[in-house]
């Protein structure tokens, strides 16, 4: 590389952030890391109508959930009017952009009428100044627009990280605009109102030095303007890259139904963060034929090569697979902590010398999510209900005796595995019960189920007390 490498992640605070820009924001990070350049955060509010400060909050959040440091940021666009309002008024002056008086009565005649030819609907050029071009004076009931004023002649060509060379003819592009109309615009016709989503875009790419853009491919018909409006402003252009939509398992855009919620909901719902890196990931990009790897590999195996040009499908099934697999591999003290954050969410107290390890290493195997792992892990530290039918069929009249029993023999013998199973196989030759009828009912008793791992296994990480108590109440 020649010229120092920096992605940005332009999230707009009109919603949460969600998988696809997860995405994105995963493979700039990824590939600013390979090439030990600098990943920006960018937030793009111009919408003020429907930018939240909630969904700023969010997308921080799952940045942060993702570990996806940024290296600036967050900038805010509504914090660089002054600047965007500056370039407009300089390409004003070099007449590379200029006002248009149009009303939308006359633009939505415009449009009916070029439809009634069988034209595509586009701006006819009618304020753009030409050599020779009587303008008129302009209408002073309206409030104009500034467009950019894009070639007539030629092509855009670039050549794609994702898709490779795409062109597209100028004469497809009409003169986009680059401002809206000023509050009183058309008592004051030199003010310049808010700035929209594409100029602002250029502007930051521009200022904060952006080599790199990675992002959906359904921002390609913005970049023949955003290359465009580069040029006139003399900028050196940045690589682009844009990558396929994420669809749901149908084959459709991925919507709610198929998964499209929130980051931060799967944090929620136990998935863990590099089990989501992983998986995101693979969404779009291989490396060889692996499934399962770390943040570490992504981060020397991201290139910007072996990106997918075809859509990539959301799987459910798959994920809980990579989370299952990661849930396994993780660091047991790790889980352990994040076990104690999710029981106490949930009102119950966890004792500072609780065996959590303990817990989640006998338990983990049996789960997909630390959600999962917690409903397990809750009977430890919350009253249990047995069911009806569970306690009709193993806590019968025949093993009320040895239950009996076992709970006293439990009162005096050491608490650790190997004592416990001595209890109980000694309680099951004292009553001639078969393993199975013992272990059940003690299961539905103290666990408040009938399956669970090896039961001394189990019992062993209780409180003695509380498998007393709980033994007793038979």
């Amino acid at each position: 590389m020649t010229r120092r490498v920096r992605t940005r992640i332009a999230p707009s605070p009109t919603g949460f952030l969600h998988l696809g820009t997860a995405r994105t924001a995963l493979f700039s990070w990824a590939f600013a890391r390979h090439h030990g350049g600098d990943f920006i955060l960018r937030i793009e509010d111009t919408d003020e109508a429907r930018s939240t400060q909630e969904a700023v909050d969010q997308i921080i959040a799952a940045m942060r959930w993702l570990r996806l440091d940024y290296d600036e940021g967050p900038y805010f666009q509504m914090q660089r009017l002054g600047r965007y309002r500056e370039v407009i008024a300089k390409m004003l002056g070099e007449g590379t952009a200029y006002r248009c008086y149009c009303s939308p009565q006359e633009l939505e005649a415009m449009r009916e009428t070029q439809r009634a030819r069988g034209e595509k609907p586009r701006y006819d050029g009618r304020w753009r100044p030409e050599a020779g071009k009587n303008l008129g004076m302009p209408p002073s009931a309206v409030a104009p627009v500034v467009r950019f004023k894009n070639p007539r002649s030629g092509v855009v060509t670039w050549n794609d990280m994702v898709k490779g060379p795409i062109s597209i003819s100028n004469d497809e592009l009409d003169d986009l605009i680059i401002a809206r109309p000023a509050p009183g615009g058309a008592k004051d016709p030199g003010a310049v109102g808010t700035p929209t989503y594409n100029f602002c875009v250029v502007v930051d790419d521009l200022d904060m030095q952006i080599s790199h853009v990675l992002r959906g491919d359904d921002h390609v018909n913005n970049t023949p303007r955003q290359i465009n409006i580069l040029r006139a402003l003399g900028a050196e252009l940045p690589e682009y890259g844009h990558v396929p939509m994420i669809l749901g398992p149908d084959g459709d855009k991925l919507s709610k139904r198929h998964g499209a919620v929130s980051v931060t909901q799967y944090e929620d719902a136990g998935y863990l963060r590099e089990a989501m890196v992983n998986y995101l990931a693979r969404l779009g990009w291989s490396h060889g034929d692996d499934e399962l790897f770390d943040r570490d590999q992504l981060v020397r195996w991201f290139d910007g090569k072996h990106l997918a040009r075809s859509p990539a499908q959301w799987d459910l099934t798959k994920l809980n697979w990579v989370n299952a697999q990661a849930l396994k591999k993780i660091d047991i003290n790790v889980l352990a902590g994040l076990l104690a954050g999710r029981l106490q969410r949930r009102g119950l107290i966890v004792e500072a010398d609780a065996p959590l390890a303990g817990m989640c290493t006998l338990f983990r195997d049996r789960c997909v999510t630390t959600e999962e792992l917690a409903d397990w892990l809750a009977m430890y530290f919350s009253e249990v209900k047995p069911s009806d039918a569970d306690l009709a069929a193993h806590v019968t009249p025949q093993v009320g005796p040895a239950l009996v029993a076992l709970a006293d023999s439990l009162a005096e013998v050491p608490w650790d595995k190997a004592s416990i199973s001595e209890a109980i196989k000694s309680v099951l030759a004292a009553h001639g019960l078969k393993m199975p009828q013992l272990a059940h009912a003690v299961r539905v008793l103290v666990c408040g189920r009938a399956q669970t791992p090896a039961i001394d296994a189990v019992l062993e990480l209780f409180a003695r007390e509380r498998v007393l108590a709980r033994l007793r109440r038979s």
